[in-house]
């Protein structure tokens, strides 16, 4: 909290909570209500959506702005890749359509590319405002999107004519098109990621980074 304090003392414009999964966290609701009162920021979170109850988002109401659920592909392939019951995740959906405006996140690799128009029509469907395309990037678990499925992805861009509006994540676009409000800004000027052990890195993937000292989180950036 005091480092978003002074975020948003520096100019800072929002807070996203990720995980992991930060519902995990029983102190989570009382963060985002603290935050939302003591500072300006947009207050945003991604979760997989199955530890939402209708008391949690009750008590999150007024205190989030923005909400992001993960849905990696419907059905068996959702269920393969995530561990858990799809039916579980379309209930979360409905819960988190009642807290905030919302967005649907979804990994795109070979599996998941095929059924964009699935997950697609969940979006319509549930009332989210927002698609946000997720390439796959390396991690120690999985490999980064390959070429056959980035143009495949490309492609699915080209024709949509959904209702949603698309979002693109910039790790990984490879020709799609992004936005960019904020041009003067590049890299960690513009975006920075902090993980629970206070290590401010550019992104979530770097696996280089600063610790966050006595000297503040403004200090770290620069």
């Amino acid at each position: 909290l005091g480092w978003l304090k002074e975020l948003d003392t520096g100019g800072c414009l929002g807070v996203s909570f990720g995980g992991g999964e930060p519902t995990l966290r029983s102190d989570f609701v009382d963060i985002c209500r603290r935050a939302a009162q003591e500072t300006h920021l947009a207050i945003t979170f991604t979760t997989h959506g199955h530890r939402l109850t209708p008391q949690m988002v009750g008590s999150l109401r007024g205190f989030v702005h923005f909400a992001r659920i993960s849905v990696d592909g419907v059905g068996r392939t959702y269920e393969e890749q995530r561990g858990k019951p799809f039916v579980s995740l379309l209930k979360a959906m409905e819960l988190i359509a009642t807290l905030s405006p919302f967005g649907i996140n979804v990994v795109v690799n070979e599996r998941t590319v095929v059924e964009l128009d699935a997950v697609a029509e969940l979006a319509q469907t549930f009332g989210a405002s927002e698609l946000l395309l997720l390439p796959q990037q390396k991690t120690s678990k999985a490999a980064s999107i390959d070429g056959a499925t980035s143009l495949a992805l490309q492609d699915w861009v080209s024709k949509y004519r959904g209702t949603v509006r698309l979002a693109v994540s910039e790790a990984g676009a490879l020709g799609l098109p992004t936005c960019d409000p904020l041009p003067d800004e590049q890299g960690i000027q513009a975006y920075a990621h902090i993980d629970s052990s206070g290590m401010l890195r550019a992104n979530s993937y770097a696996t280089a980074g600063t610790k966050i000292g006595a000297a503040g989180v403004i200090s770290a950036l620069k």
